[in-house]
């Protein structure tokens, strides 16, 4: 009888960041030429790169319940999956807040947040494919930190954006309308550095 072939948790992660990053290309493109009007349609492919990440965690999941020997502990490979997971899914999240909180016209500061996220889900796309090969990976430790450093960038946007928006904007609506922009945006940043500090300590843990 043939032998299974043993299941590649480390290529499926992969699948996962590459999906989140491609996402983020798609928010980028989406704020780029942004519309209300086609929004809806526009956001249609992050939602379907959501629901395949959503499959792949559910893939994952599944054969961890039946796999005997795994690469790293069990609750490791959950942990960076759920990890990866959230970034997918907070970049969904934020084109349905934008449909929903009727966002007709983007801010420059969240174009600037949107950039730093196609940058940090790069990094988390490069880091997540070293993991693999941590042990001889020259260029891992250098994504870790670049990620860290460009959530430390969106951290000050977002203190930033914040300042300007209870000092200068006079209508209450449109407060609560950027207020909760900027703290989605904000997540998406901590998500993406989120996948790369569990790396990290995955790394230490390994070695």
């Amino acid at each position: 009888m043939a032998r299974k072939k043993q299941f590649d948790y480390f290529s499926e992660l992969e699948h996962l960041a590459k999906s989140a990053h491609q996402a983020a290309e798609l928010l980028e493109l989406i704020a780029l030429n942004y519309s209300l009007e086609t929004l809806e349609d526009e956001a249609e492919k992050i939602h379907v790169l959501e629901r395949e990440g959503d499959q792949i965690v559910q893939k994952i999941m599944s054969e961890l319940y039946i796999s005997f020997i795994t690469p790293i502990d069990r609750e490791d490979i959950v942990k960076i999956t759920q990890r990866l997971d959230d970034v997918l899914d907070t970049i969904n999240s934020i084109v349905y807040l934008l449909s929903s909180l009727v966002v007709k016209e983007l801010k420059d500061n969240a174009m600037i947040f949107i950039t730093y996220a196609v940058e940090a889900t790069a990094g988390v796309l490069t880091a997540t494919k070293e993991f693999a090969k941590f042990k001889n990976s020259k260029t891992l430790h250098t994504m870790i930190n670049e990620v860290s450093e460009i959530e430390g960038k969106a951290d000050k946007l977002y203190s930033d954006s914040l300042k300007d928006l209870f000092t200068n904007e006079q209508n209450p609506i449109e407060v609560i309308r950027w207020k909760n922009v900027y703290d989605q945006l904000e997540e998406l940043l901590n998500a993406s550095e989120s996948v790369v500090d569990v790396i990290g300590g995955l790394v230490i843990k390994n070695s």
